[in-house]
């Protein structure tokens, strides 16, 4: 599966995201400038984390608004996976690619620590190699990770199991909604989460719970 990582002014998750990438698939994925209006032909799109513009106005507000988007709209159309993280994942709420919002954290301080997270279900690209109810255990470090939806809206993504993972055993960091930490379109090719999977893929770095979500994604062992 080739892959593209996409990078804006003020993202610093984007060399760990490569690394990921490279490290389980064996093949180094493309690197996009924001300003380009032209993807290569890949598989996956992913938006990595940081702080786009300083979140200057909201995070992912101005990044959301970049030429790259519209192309990544386009592909995301198409049915091409695309994966934003953190700061990724507030660019895809803000482009309208994904349903709600990530608000300032509860706490009006920025978090950085592990917490655990529980698979709601494993019947997706993204998510088949973990088990239906797994608890892993993931890395966050953001100040806007409170995830919100109107009433109407979160019901939408409850019943329609857009909902790909949520804060377990009382580790909600941000305060967000139902514990939600990460959500899908409706047609689940588009994933964003706050916490970050790419930083936990090798023994070295402290456990091996990110790796599934690439590994299964990526199609390889």
């Amino acid at each position: 599966m080739k892959s593209a990582v996409v990078v804006f002014p003020g993202l610093n998750r984007d060399r760990d995201m490569v690394a990921a990438l490279t490290t389980i698939s064996g093949q180094k994925p493309a690197v996009v400038w924001h300003k380009d209006s032209e993807l290569p032909d890949v598989d996956l799109i992913v938006i990595p984390g940081g702080f786009s513009y300083g979140d200057y106005l909201r995070a992912g507000a101005i990044a959301a608004r970049s030429p790259i988007m519209q192309t990544i709209r386009e592909r995301a159309q198409q049915g091409v996976h695309v994966l934003g993280v953190c700061n990724g994942f507030q660019i895809l709420t803000e482009a309208g690619l994904l349903p709600g919002v990530l608000m300032r954290n509860a706490s009006l301080r920025f978090v950085c620590r592990e917490v655990r997270l529980k698979v709601e279900s494993a019947d997706t690209d993204f998510t088949r190699g973990y088990a239906t109810g797994q608890v892993i255990t993931t890395p966050v470090a953001h100040h806007d990770g409170n995830y919100f939806a109107d009433p109407a809206i979160l019901k939408a993504i409850e019943d329609g199991g857009q909902v790909a993972f949520r804060y377990a055993e009382g580790t909600n960091p941000n305060g967000s909604v139902n514990d939600i930490a990460g959500v899908f379109n409706r047609k689940k090719n588009v994933l964003g989460l706050m916490p970050h999977p790419e930083n936990l893929i090798e023994a070295a770095h402290g456990g091996i719970d990110g790796r599934a979500l690439f590994s299964g994604l990526l199609q390889v062992a």
